[in-house]
């Protein structure tokens, strides 16, 4: 049990990338629609490039989207519109109107004749009124409609909506029955009861409206006809159009259904799983061949794996609620995020494999996974530096661009004309275009996540300003002007051979600040003749140059730099010795010296990076020993110390090749030379 546990242990990175392996496409697996896939992609206006192509079972011809729609707008349009007619109403304001005219009546002067004509009169306005209804002011939104159906209880009858009173016509046609017989000024009176009193009796009933529209689109068929079994759909050649061109997508409709999909779910989720995972391995595969630091580090591995999850999911929702708004999608920023972290290929590489894996759930895929391949190399291509804002701002412009331009070329190639062009889409592209944007807050949030660092953080650590630099330059100003002279050489060396410029320069300005602990140690911050090395043997001494990298590496953790920065105070001095030291206790034991006492103690460097700023920092450090520079010495200089730092096996695990050392060893020829220039001396 003791020795299952000490191999589980020992071998804990291996089994945490299995279970994140199998993890992840479990995930991605439950994720996917789980319908069948038709095995055919063809598109319309193209031949048909595979065989004579028949029925395999019986299916339904759908209608088009263009014919379902209109059939959606004849339905509607032709759909009753349904208002209630309220009796109640009608009751109470006769009876109301009754009452009021008696009263009135009963106090006038009129006589019974003219009073009788007078009650006729009103009750022919109420009964020519409530004939059909007074309508509801809500309801005059309706009047598009013309005819409509009233309902009077259980009753309902076709009436055109104009025979309805509304508002606006009721005082005019009192007036024209009452308002121009002489009652000697009772007319007056009787036209403003009936104004008071009548009151709407008609409303639209909007529920039973729109729940009566719903039935009748559900009746709608879509489908217009059946293929039998072993029926021809389309020849070899044929062009893809019209019928043959609806008869295709309805078989793939039928394949890619859940009903179809159900018997053979098994199967489908198992092909699915297969290449899910190979996509998967081959990922691994290439992290573990060209990545080994991030293929050994169990967090970059994880965050990799974190944003592919995310892109698919997000493609996931999109298409489950409406795959024409895939486009809006920002699939992007997976590598301008990997790239802001790792690299340009490690990016591109992984881009590729989602937009193939998101091939299988999206619409229209051979045209998605071109959109988008194209998309991630024009990102990779154009973004270079992702803390300069207006590069990010540039390259959107420019990725925004190139949708625009691969969606024309694929319209016009399935249309055949440019008439027929899909705008919407431009708005997608536009929109994903300032979506991408959101690539910088969301680095912000992965670096404090994950404990990774991008070149915005590089940016920021930086500025000589922060807090532990400004504490270099105060306790050790000699060191902290070597820094800044061996991160502007490094700086210009890694732009050269186009390592990473923004991340040598940090390391660079931090890869010291271990003296900090003993400044007056080291000779740059000597500023009197007493040197303390006087006083200690040649081993004591050789311990508190070492020590320089124990007390950086502890002062780089208390201030939380991230680990790429730490690499660099690590590796700078590599596995060399103290030279000047080993050579004093040669001299003082007069016999050989165990040079374990007086040797770094690593790693050597592992980039190209770290090796730059090897070679830097030995160099510009030996340079302040030549009494009398000039280009030949400094030229000896540089090649003296680079080859033997070859020859000592320093850069063995660095990715860097012998053309790269050749254009490093030139480039701080020439900027020892500028640094260095001799001028003419002036007269006194």
């Amino acid at each position: 049990m003791k020795n299952i546990i000490n191999k589980l242990l020992a071998n804990h990175s291996f089994l945490y990338k299995l279970f994140l392996y199998i993890g992840t496409i479990v995930l991605v697996v439950y994720l996917f629609p789980k319908g069948g896939q038709f095995k055919y992609e063809f598109q319309k206006g193209k031949p048909w490039e595979f065989e004579n192509y028949y029925a395999p079972f019986d299916f339904a011809i759908q209608k088009s989207e263009d014919e379902i729609t209109l059939e959606k707008q004849q339905i509607t349009k032709a759909s009753k519109h349904f208002y209630n007619y309220d009796e109640g109403v009608v009751t109470t304001v006769k009876a109301a109107i009754k009452e009021k005219v008696n009263t009135l009546l009963s106090n006038s002067t009129l006589s019974e004749e003219q009073k009788n004509k007078l009650n006729y009169l009103v009750d022919d306005v109420v009964a020519s009124i409530y004939e059909y209804g007074y309508l509801n002011v809500s309801a005059e939104v309706n009047e598009g409609y013309n005819l409509i159906t009233l309902r009077k209880g259980q009753k309902g009858i076709e009436v055109e909506l104009n025979k309805l009173f509304k508002a606006s016509q009721i005082l005019n046609f009192i007036n024209s029955k009452i308002g121009i017989l002489p009652y000697f000024g009772e007319e007056n009176a009787i036209m403003n009861i009936l104004y008071d009193e009548l009151k709407p009796n008609v409303t639209f009933d909007a529920d039973f409206t729109d729940r009566v529209l719903q039935e009748n689109l559900d009746k709608i068929s879509y489908t217009k006809g059946l293929v039998s079994e072993n029926e021809r759909i389309i020849f070899k050649g044929d062009i893809v159009e019209g019928d043959k061109l609806i008869k295709l997508n309805s078989i793939k409709s039928e394949f890619e259904s859940q009903v179809w999909s159900k018997s053979n779910y098994n199967w489908i989720v198992f092909g699915y799983t297969l290449l899910v995972a190979l996509a998967f391995l081959m990922l691994l595969l290439f992290l573990r061949k060209y990545r080994q630091d991030i293929f050994e580090n169990n967090t970059k591995v994880t965050f990799i794996f974190f944003n592919i999850i995310l892109i698919v999911l997000l493609i996931t929702l999109i298409v489950k609620y409406d795959a024409k708004y895939i486009y809006i999608a920002p699939i992007v920023i997976l590598p301008l995020v990997l790239k802001a972290f790792f690299d340009a290929r490690l990016g591109l590489f992984t881009h590729v494999l989602t937009v193939l894996l998101l091939g299988f759930i999206v619409p229209n895929s051979f045209e998605f996974i071109f959109l988008q391949i194209i998309a991630g190399i024009v990102t990779i291509l154009t973004i270079s530096e992702l803390y300069k804002r207006a590069n990010l701002f540039i390259s959107v412009f420019q990725i925004t661009f190139v949708y625009f331009i691969a969606y024309f070329a694929f319209a016009i190639i399935q249309e055949g004309n440019a008439q027929n062009l899909d705008w919407e889409k431009y708005i997608y592209f536009t929109i994903n275009g300032g979506a991408t944007l959101f690539v910088l807050p969301l680095i912000y949030v992965f670096e404090k996540l994950f404990g990774l660092v991008s070149d915005e953080s590089l940016k920021e650590l930086s500025n000589t300003n922060s807090k532990l630099l400004r504490e270099l330059s105060e306790k050790a100003p000699g060191t902290f002007q070597h820094s800044l002279q061996v991160a502007n050489l490094a700086e210009a060396a890694a732009n050269e051979i186009n390592a990473n410029s923004m991340l040598v320069r940090t390391g660079a300005l931090y890869h010291d600040i271990g003296k900090m602990a003993n400044p007056m140690y080291f000779t740059e911050n000597q500023s009197t003749n007493v040197n303390p090395h006087n006083e200690l043997t040649p081993r004591d001494s050789a311990q508190i140059i070492i020590n320089h990298i124990i007390d950086g590496v502890e002062l780089a953790k208390k201030n939380r730099l991230p680990d790429r920065i730490t690499d660099f105070i690590r590796t700078h001095h590599g596995t060399s010795l103290v030279y000047y030291f080993y050579k004093q206790e040669e001299k003082l034991i007069g016999g050989e010296v165990e040079a374990k006492y007086f040797q770094y103690p690593g790693p050597i460097p592992f980039s190209k990076e770290t090796a730059i700023l090897m070679m830097c920092d030995s160099v510009e450090a030996a340079s302040k020993s030549i009494k009398e520079p000039s280009a030949q010495a400094f030229d000896t200089l540089v090649e003296k110390i680079v080859n033997k730092q070859m020859e000592d096996g320093q850069f063995m695990n660095a990715d860097i090749t012998f053309k790269e050392l050749q254009i490093i060893k030139k480039v701080l020829k020439k900027k020892l030379k500028n640094i260095y220039h001799v001028r003419i001396e002036y007269p006194e």
